[in-house]
């Protein structure tokens, strides 16, 4: 009997992680936004929520989400992304967003909750639709602009208004190609029938 149990308990575990591994992996089709949420469709809810939070197009905001990790989970900061004598550990900081801690934290105190976590794609979409109301406000960036939204999400503020990005062209690139999928996706989701 104690044989049995033990063993009960290890497959339901087992089947915990599966589920657990099965819900955060990437899903199929990256590049649909509608078959993206028929598959997930937690996200949709997630996203709409941030929409409804923030009034950021939830185009936009999905195409950050993408460009910064591709929609993986434990997506770690590019080499070379931390700021010179940072003392962060990049796994710290691995998540669907891979902000520094001060600008996590910060979130948290101002939208998030101390519950709130880069792993959890709901809480990261949420930092962005936070961040992008903050590039607005401080940058004049509007939230459709997804070029720019991208720029500043990835030089700061600071950076952005000073043009930081400027001979970045790995990152005007990375801008690009943020603001291309947000057009495809802003189009796809016109003909989405979800629900």
């Amino acid at each position: 009997m104690r044989f049995y149990l033990t063993c009960l308990l290890a497959a339901s575990m087992a089947g915990a992680a599966l589920l657990s591994a099965c819900s955060s992996a990437p899903p199929a089709d990256p590049q649909d936004l509608c078959r993206i949420y028929q598959e997930k469709d937690s996200w949709y809810v997630a996203a709409h929520e941030v929409h409804d939070k923030y009034g950021v197009p939830i185009p936009v905001a999905m195409a950050i989400m993408y460009q910064e990790s591709a929609y993986n989970a434990g997506a770690l900061p590019p080499a070379g992304n931390l700021l010179p004598g940072a003392d962060e550990d990049p796994e710290d900081l691995a998540g669907y967003v891979q902000p520094s801690e001060e600008l996590w934290q910060r979130y948290q105190d101002e939208a998030g909750s101390m519950f709130s976590q880069r792993d959890d794609f709901a809480s990261a979409l949420d930092f962005i639709g936070w961040y992008m109301q903050q590039s607005r406000e401080r940058c004049h960036i509007p939230y459709g602009d997804a070029y720019n939204q991208y720029l500043c999400f990835q030089e700061g503020f600071v950076g952005f208004s000073a043009g930081s990005y400027q001979g970045k062209d790995w990152l005007l690139d990375s801008a690009r190609q943020c603001a291309a999928r947000a057009e495809a996706y802003r189009r796809q989701l016109l003909k989405c029938e979800l629900y």
